[in-house]
């Protein structure tokens, strides 16, 4: 069969490119490139952080040390409707590919009737019962079905590197999260540490003013600082449990199960990535821009199939099968088989719709490959921000700390001035002040920290590498998970 349909197309090819040139123009089919450059940089300009010692990013969040984080995430991934959406992009294309790829075959349908009359002839009352196989192949002359065929396994492709994206994804938004709460609730340590203090200085100030040695502004100035600081904790507090319901909605835990197990656990600080591969080895990582660049190559494969719309079809029908007539007790049974015909349709007017559809495919051609080279582009954004971030939090770490320490101890210092008498309520509620702040910064500086790494391990592609992607797709199909694809969690 595909002796035969060479033949044929070398045959047809040369008569019709030789004797019909005006009508068809060209009898090449000439498709983009299918493979183009992402045209990333030479090298990183942001500078790599320090202390980064991981560079396997395959199963990262188990090696964070904190297994309530990898329950979260794996729950997260599970409910997740982006992950099932794009496990359901997996199974279109799929079914697309295997489409495309049985167009190349010869159809094969069977046909059965009955049919019993009576006719005013010499033929007699009876019975006709046949049945037989006919099939219908169309001879992929130009390469316009194998094109469908290969883009359609190029979105295949695409879609399984998408699913990983969106594994990935909810990972990252998982892991944020959930250290918001753990940030939240070290805010809310000190908002209650803050609130406690302000308080126990609002119980000093109005024993020292009913004894006469303050004035009342000043009681009254302690009472406000201590509402003040009520007020945050409240607020505060109220930060956490919306926290919480976020990573609630995220995963699909029961709210109390949540709530014990993060009063349970202790927070982890997230382990360093170190960054070594060169821009484009990264981007080769991102199942993201894989999965652009797959959309360049069935673009490019759209384009052929196009212009070979363009060219002559080929097609080639037959069939087989058995009738019997049965009248009058006796059976008459004929075999009957026949091969064509073989029909050749050539395209000679359409008012322009089929060069307009190759100009359409150009321009998606072309549109895909801005999108690729874009994605790139933002990939490589993406980790030098995360970069970025990373040199800036470890630069301004022992800033904050010294900063903190200084404060505190300024603060102890001038509430035991005031206590004593040698130091006004303004001057203490001045050093709370910068010291409720440094407490704040410090904390806030952390959770920047550990949004940056989980920045730089998204950014790095999640430890996805494109030969896991057929392991993916069959996995998935399968309903079972991918193992060797679990690296997002």
């Amino acid at each position: 069969m595909i002796d035969l349909r060479t033949h044929l197309r070398a045959i047809l090819h040369a008569s019709v490119c030789a004797g019909a040139p005006l009508l068809l123009g060209a009898c090449a089919v000439t498709a983009p490139p299918a493979r183009v450059e992402a045209q990333a940089p030479a090298a990183w300009q942001a500078a790599s952080p320090h202390n980064a010692s991981l560079t396997d990013l395959n199963n990262w969040w188990q090696r964070q040390g904190d297994p309530l984080l990898v329950d979260l995430i794996a729950a997260a991934q599970s409910a997740s409707p982006t992950v099932s959406a794009a496990r359901s992009r997996i199974e279109q294309a799929r079914a697309q590919s295997v489409a495309a790829g049985a167009a190349l075959l010869p159809n094969l349908d069977l046909a059965a009737s009955v049919q019993r009359a009576s006719q005013q002839s010499t033929l007699p009352l009876g019975t006709t019962s046949q049945a037989g196989f006919q099939t219908a192949w169309e001879i992929d002359l130009f390469g316009g079905r194998g094109a469908d065929r290969n883009a359609a396994s190029e979105r295949l492709a695409g879609a399984a590197a998408g699913w990983h994206e969106a594994r990935v994804s909810v990972a990252a938004e998982t892991a944020n999260q959930y250290y918001a709460l753990r940030n939240c609730g070290a805010l809310l340590t000190v908002a209650q540490q803050d609130a406690a203090s302000r308080n126990d200085t609002a119980r000093l100030t109005q024993l020292t003013t009913e004894a006469g040695f303050q004035s009342p502004a000043n009681a009254a100035l302690a009472r406000a600082s201590a509402a003040e600081g009520n007020s945050r904790l409240i607020q505060q507090q109220a930060q956490c449990d919306l926290a919480v319901k976020a990573l609630v909605a995220l995963t699909a835990l029961p709210e109390g199960q949540l709530r014990e197990r993060v009063a349970g656990s202790t927070a982890v600080a997230a382990n360093p990535i170190e960054i070594s591969a060169l821009p484009a080895q990264v981007l080769a990582q991102r199942p993201d821009v894989f999965n652009a660049e797959r959309l360049v190559a069935a673009a490019s494969y759209d384009v052929g199939s196009a212009q070979a719309e363009r060219y002559p079809r080929l097609t080639l029908q037959g069939n087989v099968g058995v009738a019997n007539f049965r009248s009058g007790g006796e059976n008459t049974k004929v075999d009957a088989w026949t091969i064509g015909p073989l029909a050749l349709s050539v395209p000679l007017f359409d008012g322009g719709r089929r060069a307009a559809n190759v100009d359409a495919a150009r321009a998606r051609y072309d549109d895909a490959v801005v999108a690729y080279r874009a994605t790139a582009r933002q990939a490589v954004r993406e980790v030098e921000e995360a970069l970025v971030n990373l040199q800036s939090t470890a630069r301004r770490s022992d800033d904050a700390r010294t900063a903190l320490e200084g404060y505190r101890y300024s603060f102890r210092a001038t509430e035991d001035l005031y206590k004593n008498g040698l130091a006004s309520l303004l001057q203490l509620e001045d050093a709370r002040r910068t010291r409720l702040n440094a407490e704040i910064a410090l904390v806030n500086l952390e959770r920047e920290r550990n949004a940056a790494w989980i920045a730089l391990y998204r950014g790095a592609g999640g430890g996805w590498t494109p030969a896991a992607t057929p392991l993916a797709a069959t996995s998935v199909a399968a309903g079972t998970p991918a193992r060797a694809t679990a690296v997002t969690q």
